[in-house]
């Protein structure tokens, strides 16, 4: 019966999940057309930040995920690129709904989604084919004082394996704004919607739980060259998750 309950609850707040969406993105096509986008855009990631934390509450409500904040009991600061590592389709979500006005990078056949796009659009999350001005508009906005949510493996974690190999992206983005990454490390239980397994299976530990803990910030500046700041930050995360550490 436990087990019953804790799989009823898991589909509502999926369901919930997509409904609340559905009726986000209705309004945000709406909006579409109209002048003032760019205008309206931090009101939209402040609605979208406001969602997700509701997500949240759900979940500590409904005893069906437990998540766990670990040094998040602090003002977090703006201007700063944020990196994690990826082991759950949820991480996203749970970092947007804390990070002070965050935006993140989309894949570009996800801003054509119309079930997800026109939020993206309004919220003016990034995407793009081309690397180059991803990484140029990233940097501006940075720089002006917004947040970038960033995961360098591009995907996620391949189960089994501690971190994936991880992509530049991110660093090339806190060199050009000048400003500071603060690395995120994510644990969660098995089966929490991992790469390879459908969102609709529920996770194989339930009541679930995940854990996001701030861990190293690295100043403007600090990071050395490219690879060598890339090779450091995989390093870290490596050690930080290597089986067997608390």
């Amino acid at each position: 019966m436990r087990r019953l309950y804790h799989c009823i609850a898991y589909y509502l707040s999926w369901f919930a999940f997509g409904a609340v969406g559905l009726l986000l993105n209705l309004c945000c096509a709406c909006l579409l057309p109209l002048p003032g986008r760019e205008r309206r855009a931090p009101g939209v990631r402040r609605m979208i930040r406001r969602l997700f934390d509701l997500w949240v509450r759900w979940f500590h409500a409904s005893r069906v995920l437990e998540i766990r904040w670990v040094g998040f009991n602090r003002e977090l600061p703006a201007g700063t690129v944020y990196i994690a590592n990826h082991p759950s389709l949820l991480d996203a979500t749970f970092l947007l709904a804390r990070l002070p006005d965050a935006f993140c990078i989309f894949k570009p056949a996800l801003m054509r989604n119309p079930a997800i796009g026109p939020a993206a659009i309004m919220a003016r999350y990034v995407a793009g084919d081309n690397a180059v001005d991803v990484v140029r508009g990233a940097a501006e906005r940075v720089a002006a004082g917004q947040s970038l949510l960033v995961f360098p493996e591009g995907t996620r974690t391949l189960p089994g394996t501690v971190v994936g190999t991880l992509r530049p992206g991110f660093e090339l983005i806190a060199r050009r704004a000048k400003a500071p990454v603060q690395l995120v490390i994510i644990r969660a239980s098995e089966g929490l919607v991992p790469r390879g397994r459908h969102w609709l299976l529920p996770p194989t530990v339930l009541p679930a739980w995940i854990e996001l803990t701030l861990d190293r910030r690295w100043e403007a500046g600090d990071l050395a060259e490219t690879r060598d700041s890339v090779r450091e930050v995989e390093a870290r995360i490596r050690e930080v998750l290597a089986p067997g550490r608390a």
